[in-house]
């Protein structure tokens, strides 16, 4: 893993101390090993997973500065991206938010406190959260949560003006900006820019959204009103 790693923030042009790399590996091992009693991931291979779970959650290192920033982490999952950014870059002010209960009381209790690392915890669906987090964070990033249109509204709402909402998208990338377009317009965004690396193999894409605008205050609905009627 830590070779792969390595290969991985060297490609990606980061120079992260040693220590760094250690604690990053150390998570995604950590990660490996649960998954072992507890559906994390579908990826069990040191490789893959430093590869597809670590080197893709740190990109966004390369999309925008991060240091110093409040970031909020949609659908953590696991942790990724949030917490390998945050063992890059410990002045991020890391939120993460998901709705499985298990995989957050596992890292806020487990995973979190061993490597060290401070961070808030929202366990609950984005749309419940919006009212009393509404428009407080600098950046907003998601990773395989949902199609574009539908994460802007979870996402956007979260993000004061001037600040960025980075969904991080597969080869669909571009047909999921147009369906999305009107939502960015609707949420207070302006698409900015798509940034692309190559994982594993494959293109991964960061769509860049500026939150120029307010978000109006009907958004976010809930979840079975977004997926009926989307933006």
């Amino acid at each position: 893993m830590r070779k792969t790693l390595s290969s991985g923030l060297a490609r990606l042009g980061l120079d992260l101390p040693a220590e760094r790399v250690e604690r990053i590996a150390a998570f995604g091992e950590a990660v490996l090993e649960k998954n072992k009693v507890m559906n994390l991931t579908a990826i069990t291979e040191p490789e893959q997973a430093a590869e597809l779970h670590l080197t893709d959650s740190l990109t966004l290192l390369k999309v925008l500065p991060l240091a110093g920033k409040s970031l909020l982490d949609v659908g953590t999952g696991a942790g990724f991206p949030g917490v390998p950014l945050k063992l890059a870059e410990p002045t991020i002010r890391l939120t993460l938010l998901d709705s499985l209960q298990k995989r957050m009381h596992w890292l806020e209790e487990e995973a979190l406190p061993t490597l060290g690392v401070e961070a808030r915890f929202l366990t609950g669906r984005a749309e419940d959260f919006a009212r009393d987090n509404r428009e407080k964070y600098d950046v907003a990033a998601s990773r395989a949560v949902a199609r574009l249109n539908l994460l802007c509204e979870l996402c956007l709402p979260f993000v004061h003006r001037g600040g960025y909402f980075l969904a991080m998208k597969g080869a669909l990338a571009k047909e999921e900006l147009r369906e999305a377009n009107n939502a960015i317009r609707m949420l207070g965004g302006s698409y900015e820019r798509t940034e692309t690396f190559e994982i594993g193999g494959a293109v991964h894409s960061v769509i860049v959204i500026h939150k120029t605008g307010k978000t109006p205050e009907q958004f976010p609905r809930a979840w079975a009103r977004m997926k009926q009627k989307p933006l």
